[in-house]
């Protein structure tokens, strides 16, 4: 297995990011679509942020996520997702860390993010990794599948 960075918009990552997409559309159904702001390639580029992808041996993408900057001391983590297939393996808590490593590289200071209520494994994994409930934040504000989460980094 190797894992780094890699340009948002490259094939591999399109085809994560609509898979995962694809399964939240399954899980939610219409009222579960990605309601955040439209994210750029660019918005994934440091210093501000950076998408990171997890390949087998073979050179197989199996997981991904990203961070995106989220306010001037923290910023937001995007797109996690590993392949049914491939789950199991700790390829998310993998894909968790080396953001968290490189947010606190940009100097953010912590990371927040947004969430399905249904999404029990990544929310096993965020609880299990120091990430605590907070209010949730702009278009997921008072919406009742949204739980929104956040770490302070040390």
């Amino acid at each position: 297995m190797r894992s780094g960075p890699e340009p948002f918009d490259s094939p591999d990552v399109v085809a994560l990011a609509s898979a995962q997409q694809a399964e939240m559309l399954a899980l939610y159904g219409e009222g579960g679509n990605d309601i955040g702001p439209a994210r750029e390639a660019s918005q994934f580029e440091p210093p501000d942020g950076v998408f990171v992808v997890v390949r087998d041996d073979d050179g197989a993408a199996l997981a991904c996520g990203g961070i995106v900057r989220f306010d001037e001391t923290r910023a937001e983590l995007k797109r996690m997702y590993v392949l049914p297939d491939a789950r199991g393996h700790g390829l998310g808590r993998l894909v968790l860390e080396q953001l968290e490593q490189q947010a606190r590289d940009f100097r953010y200071t912590g990371v927040v993010l947004e969430t399905g209520d249904q999404s029990a494994a990544a929310l096993g994994l965020y609880r299990s990794s120091g990430y605590k409930p907070i209010p949730c934040y702009g278009v997921y504000a008072g919406r009742a599948l949204s739980l929104c989460l956040e770490k302070r980094l040390a």
